[in-house]
């Protein structure tokens, strides 16, 4: 059977309503914000904390805080971490980022660990706009070849 014009038009505009009913419906998944790697983001009124975790041998054994911060506001910030028994405050410029770490370069936030890894520990973070937040992330050791260096550096 043979479709004449018009039907052929019915049809693939059918076909084609269909195919896009399921995207419209659909959340798209690129869209949302997620932690790409090991450590975990924490969005503040003022900054943005990326793939922040901690990297340590054991509990209240010393430690360093590792991702970055963005700050998200067109002037300079101050924040302010607190790892265990240390506290380190550092500027994050107006639309930048500041890495932490232990390698040229990066800032440096140390301290001990609230939590063995494999577990969680919780920080806290300061900021102007936030104020005081206390944000749950993940404590690694030296397994990962990546962390081995930040163990040697706190050594």
């Amino acid at each position: 059977m043979k479709l004449h014009a018009p039907a052929r038009i019915a049809a693939a505009a059918l076909i084609a309503l269909s195919m896009t009913g399921c995207s419209f419906a659909a959340n798209i998944t690129t869209a949302k914000q997620y932690s790409a790697s090991d450590g975990v983001r924490v969005e503040l009124e003022d900054a943005t904390g990326l793939n922040l975790l901690i990297v340590s041998t054991a509990a209240d054994e010393p430690a360093a805080l590792i991702g970055s911060f963005e700050n998200v506001t067109s002037e300079d910030i101050e924040v302010t971490v607190v790892l265990g028994a240390g506290e380190a405050s550092f500027e994050v410029p107006a639309d930048g980022v500041t890495t932490l770490g232990t390698g040229t370069g990066e800032t440096e936030v140390v301290g001990t660990s609230p939590a063995d890894p494999g577990l969680i520990g919780t920080i806290t973070v300061t900021t102007p706009g936030s104020g005081t937040t206390e944000v749950d992330v993940p404590v690694l050791d030296g397994t990962l070849e990546e962390y081995a260096s930040t163990l040697d550096a706190i050594g």
